[in-house]
């Protein structure tokens, strides 16, 4: 493909990285504070996620995540001390007066209305339940919390409030005349998760090789273009199919128009964010990988097949495409074709994490930040363009922008591609640890543009910049 297809490309892969920067989005957390509601004695828990795992018949079934109350006994942490509880079917549904059931330590299912929280925890703990689910009359969870008027509460046990969802389907088990038990349990998430430590290098490994491939790259035009001048008129080489020096150099205007055009960008993925937008970036995420991982291979094999990677042959509408590159083209197209495929499948993240970082090196292979002083300002909009979608957009769309579509939150999809994502393995609760493009991008630019500026101004390592951008951004990630 010639350069300019290519950098188009490649440029409205970088724009959509750069709005979907979701530094802060992460799998969710499993302890919650809310200071609108301060805690006081009886109720002073911390809002925890809890785990609900269900037996139907004694068969291991379906696991419901719920959220605890601010009052009553706390959950406990680890599942080798939670009990297997029989749980039964509030009358009256509500619990807003003593239940008509017999109880014998088991866990109470009650609809949420009619009542305050702690009146139905007071008459199921009245009842002899060992436990209490509130069902929420919402998809989503509310947190229970005490009015302030309670003062002299005494509830001892757990709380539990499930969505709306949840218990449409354990009522359904209870309506079958099966015999339905539950466990609860809010086990804690590690204090270092292994995924983290691969993602942190996963983010510098990327940015170092793409640094030094973009020094490389730049000595080595240095080098040809002092041989260029030096060899006579008759002895230089034809260059005509080599597109090895077209390169991008972003000026003071085009970084703070970048920001614009990204902020325009992501107002129109948060208007228009459906399944069919969702669709349509996963396709453009793929032909940006494709481009990237056929860039990287290519650079990399004609190391040993130099004579095919500079042999060329004339394409229409592509211009000259080396022999290299022809070859390579229909493995990148049938890698991001299976993986747009099996996108959802569990190890679907490997395929994304390889384009995703194939792309991240050619853009920053390709697009340079010529002086400090442009590096400056393009970081500077991207602090102030993060600092406004992340926080200050909740003042104005009363929800974060910037979390909401890296999310993928009215897609009804997972999120979209273009961060790098590895699963939390060792995590009770799952989920992936991530980090969007823009968080190696736009560092990337000038952490690379200090590596060229070392090795064009012969300094070494210890006397560069080059080690202590690299250093800053690595303690910057943590």
């Amino acid at each position: 493909m010639d350069l300019q297809s290519l950098c188009k490309v490649i440029l409205v892969s970088a724009l959509i990285s750069l709005v979907c920067h979701p530094c802060s989005v992460t799998a969710g957390d499993i302890v919650h504070d809310d200071d609108s509601a301060p805690k006081k004695p009886g109720c002073e828990n911390d809002f925890v996620l809890v785990k609900v795992q269900t037996w139907v018949n004694g068969i291991e079934d379906a696991e419901f995540v719920g959220v605890g109350a601010r009052f009553g006994t706390a959950i406990v942490s680890k599942e080798k001390n939670a009990n297997q509880r029989r749980l039964v079917l509030s009358d009256p549904r509500d619990c807003c007066s003593h239940p008509k059931n017999k109880l014998d330590n088991d866990v109470i299912m009650v609809d949420r209305g009619h009542c305050k929280f702690t009146t139905k925890a007071n008459n199921a703990q009245a009842a002899n339940a060992s436990a209490l689910l509130i069902i929420n009359n919402q998809k989503e969870l509310y947190k229970m919390v005490c009015d302030p008027d309670e003062t002299d509460l005494d509830i001892h046990i757990p709380t539990v409030m499930l969505p709306q969802d949840a218990g449409v389907s354990l009522e359904k088990m209870l309506t079958s005349n099966s015999s339905v038990s539950v466990q609860l349990y809010s086990p804690k998430r590690p204090l270092v998760d292994i995924a983290e430590v691969f993602l942190w290098l996963m983010a510098v490994g990327t940015i170092l090789c793409a640094s030094y491939w973009s020094a490389w790259s730049a000595r080595e035009a240095v080098i040809e273009h002092d041989k260029l001048l030096k060899d006579p008129l008759d002895e230089i080489p034809d260059t005509r199919h080599v597109g090895s020096g077209g390169l991008l150099n972003i000026n003071t205007t085009s970084a703070v128009l970048f920001v614009v055009f990204a902020s325009c960008f992501l107002i129109m993925l948060y208007k228009l964010m459906a399944y069919w937008f969702v669709e349509l970036l996963v396709v453009l995420f793929c032909i940006g990988g494709v481009e990237g991982l056929q860039t990287c291979l290519v650079a990399l094999l004609s190391r040993w097949f130099k004579r095919i990677a500079e042999s060329y042959v004339k394409i229409p509408l592509f211009g000259a495409v080396s022999y290299l590159t022809l070859a390579v083209s229909p493995f990148c197209i049938a890698f991001a074709v299976v993986w747009a495929v099996y996108r959802n499948v569990s190890f679907a993240w490997i395929g994304q994490d390889i384009l995703g970082i194939a792309l991240i090196i050619t853009v920053l292979q390709i697009v340079h930040v010529p002086n400090l002083k442009v590096g400056t300002v393009l970081l500077s909009c991207a602090f102030l363009y993060d600092i406004f979608w992340v926080f200050v957009s909740k003042k104005l769309f009363h929800e974060s922008v910037m979390i909401v579509v890296a999310r993928g939150d009215k897609s009804g999809q997972d999120g979209i591609p273009m961060l790098l994502k590895i699963p939390r393995m060792f995590d009770p609760w799952g989920g992936y640890s991530i980090i969007g493009f823009g968080d190696i991008l736009l560092p990337g630019l000038l952490v690379a543009f200090s590596l060229r500026y070392d090795w064009l101004a012969n300094k070494s390592l210890r006397a560069g910049y080059f080690v202590w951008a690299m250093i800053a951004y690595g303690l910057g990630m943590r």
